[in-house]
């Protein structure tokens, strides 16, 4: 049974929190299931009401706009939340799911025909931002501009230009939505209110930032991610295909053991004692998802990653209040992809491969690949 290494895994065992440091800045990351969870759905000591720093790293660099609904709190979170819930409900229609199968089933048949695919590049940035274009229900050929971004559209080369470029297209988008409205995300946002006035240009590129940034990088280090796993552990692909009714668990599985985004930032607006460490008003504090997710108080055999496994209250798409609006969207994708795997290749083969690999002061996690050779095997 394959294992995955767990950074975390003795800070953990010691301490609900480990004091480490970010950016210079000195930070408690929280790292136990509950104390994750009770701290996420606390917005009132825990806040996301803290632009640009709600993020590690911080983006003041990279971009210019709050994120909404993600950097907000309630009350107003909800309205936010609201008024583009809509969209992030689309992959449970029928016309978005058969679309999501049919650009799966597309992208596996080619890269089986090719023989040596770059997962990344050639088939993970690609599904991403096709799928994306389904999600927000805007032309499909906007994918092409997408798939350029890379895999972040912040860290990349350049993190300033590509954030600058980045709302200038937003902005594009928006005018050309105003010119000819449709049933796009970028028409309803023109269109909508919220208490009472319409939304300002500010709060829709906000929206709009949040849309391209939140669920790239994490979908495409998920989809590589699953590639991998299951041609290092070909067992795995032969039990799902045997037992298709874990495609389900076997998905949930991928999102608990590769955890694509390592935490998520809070603000303390008061002095606060977090688990024995002071923060002071203004400061921030790290929820820890992946260390989480491996909490040996909530998981039997935490570092074993299993495809039947139940129950399995990972966070991966967060917790409280600022549930990850794309969850629906991941978890349609993920399924669709082990489907297809299981149905359509017989093998997977890693040819060659680099990590990409966090490295902080008190920790190195790996979060994907940076490129990712393989060659699938017809079945």
């Amino acid at each position: 049974m394959s294992q995955v290494p767990d950074p975390f895994k003795e800070a953990r065992a010691k301490c609900p929190v480990m004091h480490t440091e970010f950016q210079g800045e000195k930070v408690p990351m929280i790292l136990r299931l509950k104390d994750v969870r009770d701290a996420a759905r606390d917005w009132e000591t825990y806040s996301s009401d803290a632009p640009m720093r709600v993020p590690f790293p911080s983006e003041e660099d990279v971009r210019t706009v709050r994120q909404y609904p993600l950097e907000v709190d309630p009350p107003e979170h909800g309205d936010y939340r609201k008024l583009v819930e809509p969209f992030f409900l689309r992959p449970k229609q029928p016309e978005m799911k058969a679309k999501i199968t049919a650009l799966i089933g597309r992208l596996v048949d080619d890269a089986i025909e090719r023989g040596s695919t770059e997962i990344v590049r050639e088939f993970a940035i690609p599904l991403q931002s096709h799928a994306l274009t389904y999600l927000l229900n805007v032309d499909e050929k906007e994918a092409e501009t997408w798939i350029g971004w890379g895999v972040h559209v912040f860290k990349e080369g350049d993190g300033k230009s590509k954030g600058s470029f980045m709302e200038d297209y937003c902005q594009q988008m928006f005018e050309r939505a105003e010119a000819n409205p449709g049933d796009d995300f970028f028409s309803a946002l023109n269109a909508a209110e919220f208490q009472g006035r319409k939304l300002s240009l500010e709060e829709k590129l906000g929206y709009a930032n949040i849309a391209f940034a939140g669920g790239r990088d994490t979908i495409i280090h998920a989809v590589a991610n699953t590639i991998a796993h299951f041609g290092g552990n070909p067992s795995d692909l032969d039990y799902v295909r045997k037992n298709p009714d874990k495609i389900v668990t076997a998905g949930e599985e991928m999102f608990r053991a590769y955890m694509p985004l390592t935490h998520i930032g809070r603000v303390c607006p008061r002095d606060t004692d977090v688990h024995g460490v002071a923060v002071k008003a203004g400061e921030r504090v790290s929820l820890g998802w992946a260390s989480a997710n491996r909490d040996a108080e909530a998981f039997v055999d935490p570092d074993d990653v299993k495809m039947d496994r139940k129950p399995n209250p990972h966070i991966s798409f967060g917790y409280g209040p600022h549930l990850c609006l794309g969850a629906h969207h991941a978890r349609a994708i993920m399924r669709q992809l082990i489907k297809t795997l299981t149905e359509r290749v017989a093998e997977i083969r890693i040819l060659e491969s680099e990590d990409n690999v966090e490295r902080e002061v008190d920790y190195d996690r790996k979060v994907g690949y940076h490129t990712l050779q393989v060659e699938l095997v017809s079945r």
